[in-house]
């Protein structure tokens, strides 16, 4: 069984499922989604801050999942130590 191919969002680089990082909507901000067990649309970006940067700056996050979103800062500290 081949394992689900995802895009980040912020590069365009297509990767397994399980190298990226999953982002869903809650009550219209954006949440880190790490179980991937969170309902609804998502977005990935690689495990590098500049492709979370680049999709923030872009406005990447709102087009895929087809909503407003607000970014909490706290999200940028996944991004330590990966």
């Amino acid at each position: 069984m081949t394992e689900p191919v995802r895009t980040c969002v912020g590069c365009g680089r297509r990767a397994p499922r399980r190298e990226l990082l999953r982002f869903t909507l809650q009550d219209g901000e954006l949440a880190h989604d790490p179980s991937s067990r969170l309902a609804g649309r998502s977005a990935y970006t690689c495990r590098r801050l500049g492709c979370f940067e680049r999709a923030v700056s872009r406005g990447a996050f709102g087009r895929t999942l087809r909503r407003p979103v607000r970014v909490p800062e706290g999200l940028m500290k996944l991004y330590e130590g990966v």
